[in-house]
């Protein structure tokens, strides 16, 4: 009988162990300010209550939860973490040209790894990655949900798709080497079954390039590339299977016919005009501006042994579209944050804001579009892009007040992701 009761007490003192075990943590964060995105309104002495991954409530001077592990933030100003949707983090600034071509799809999946967590750090808890070599971005995405390696949500594109020749295609090697690259595919048949590959392979997003580009060789960025039926073919079977379409576009034409298309987005809009903004505007597709690239690039081509043609090609374009964007700004044209990491070194994404906002953006604006615009254009926006009741812990702080000098989010302090701090 004994021995019955001590078994009995040993099962519930068990099974009440293994309930208390399974119940997730709870942390309160408190700071002196906190910022909701969608209104640009300032929650002082704000208190954000998390139990595991996700925020549970948020608000001005809330009771803590007894038992809650409490991170006291002090006069620091805390906001969702940042969406970039424009990176490309398997590559370096140092692989443009020809030292491109002696980097093999491993050794550019371990520097993803380090670049990951450079860009975690700089407070961007989510990124879209829109072109790699090998996959690397989808391994790379994989190891990170994995808690193999630190780093943000990825939405993975895998190799982008684009025409023979195109920016697409890799245009350095001589023709006795007969190189196609992983993303090229001509005409309707190809694409249709290439965009199903790349899906195959475990992309998220379909990235594509819908005109000629920069940093390639023999194209141009005014020109477009794909057929307007081409694109329309990719857009609706990269639909019908769940997934967004990214189009890299510098020209006029082949931005519209991306838009008629149907993409979700357009990447760069150097030489976007008047009727493209109207046409992105009736559609809701966002632009995806790349620019702080064109002052660091311009600053250090010189010591990275990029191609003359690229240069020149960079020394026309990125100034053309400062011009061209800052237009586009103030025509209404939605917006959602991109930097084209990579063309410079990772990490430095948050000076991207300061652009947008010497553009005619005002701080809070610049903040929106690496927030709330960048979770709706992932698809995402149930989950991240704002400091709300069931959306992931993504958090950051910064010193001082990101709405008065938007640069404070280039100097992010602290750094938290689905609940875990990763950057003290």
């Amino acid at each position: 009988m004994k021995f019955r009761l001590f078994a009995a007490s040993l099962i519930v003192c068990l099974l009440v162990f293994a309930a208390y075990a399974q119940q997730p943590k709870v942390v309160a964060i408190k700071a002196a300010r906190a910022l909701d995105v969608r209104s640009g309104a300032v929650t002082n002495n704000a208190v954000i209550i998390i139990e595991g991954e996700r925020i549970k409530e948020f608000g001005s001077n809330l009771s803590i939860p007894a038992g809650a592990e409490v991170i006291d933030l002090g006069s620091k100003t805390v906001l969702p973490g940042l969406i970039d949707c424009h990176t490309h983090l398997t590559f370096e600034p140092n692989q443009m040209g020809y030292s491109s071509l002696g980097v093999s799809a491993p050794r550019s999946a371990l520097s993803g790894a380090k670049n990951a967590r450079l860009t975690l750090e700089a407070g961007f808890t989510t990124v879209r990655n829109v072109g790699a070599n090998g996959y690397a971005d989808i391994a790379l995405r994989d190891a990170i949900s994995s808690g193999d390696v630190p780093g943000p949500r990825i939405a993975a594109s895998g190799p982008a798709l684009g025409i023979t020749g195109g920016h697409c295609d890799n245009n350095l090697l001589a023709p006795e080497f007969d190189h196609v690259d992983a993303g090229v595919a001509d005409g309707v048949p190809a694409v249709m079954r290439k965009t199903r590959e790349v899906i195959k392979y475990g992309a998220d997003v379909i990235k594509i390039c819908s005109t000629g580009g920069v940093l390639s060789l023999g194209d141009d960025p005014r020109a477009s590339q794909y057929t307007l039926e081409e694109m329309k073919t990719i857009v609706a079977e990269a639909h019908r299977l769940g997934r967004k379409v990214a189009a890299h576009a510098h020209g006029g034409d082949g931005i519209k016919l991306a838009v008629i298309a149907g993409v979700d987005s357009i990447e760069h809009g150097t030489y976007i005009d008047d009727e493209a903004v109207k046409l992105m505007k009736e559609r809701g597709t966002y632009l995806v501006p790349t620019l702080y690239l064109g002052d660091w690039f311009l600053e250090n081509y010189q010591r990275m042994g990029v191609p003359a043609p690229m240069v020149a090609k960079a020394k026309e374009v990125m100034p053309a579209a400062r011009r061209n964007i800052a237009r586009a700004f103030q025509q209404g044209v939605p917006v959602a944050f991109g930097t084209d990491s990579a063309v410079y070194p990772h990490g430095l994404n948050g000076h991207e804001f300061a652009v947008y906002v010497k553009l005619g953006m005002t701080p809070v604006q610049a903040i929106q579009t690496a927030t709330v615009h960048a979770s709706k254009l992932l698809g995402w926006e149930d989950r991240i892009g704002a400091i709300e009741a069931g959306k992931y812990a993504d958090l950051i702080a910064v010193d001082g007040d990101p709405t008065k000098d938007v640069t404070e989010l280039e100097r992010v302090k602290w750094v938290m992701k689905g609940g875990a701090v990763a950057k003290k």
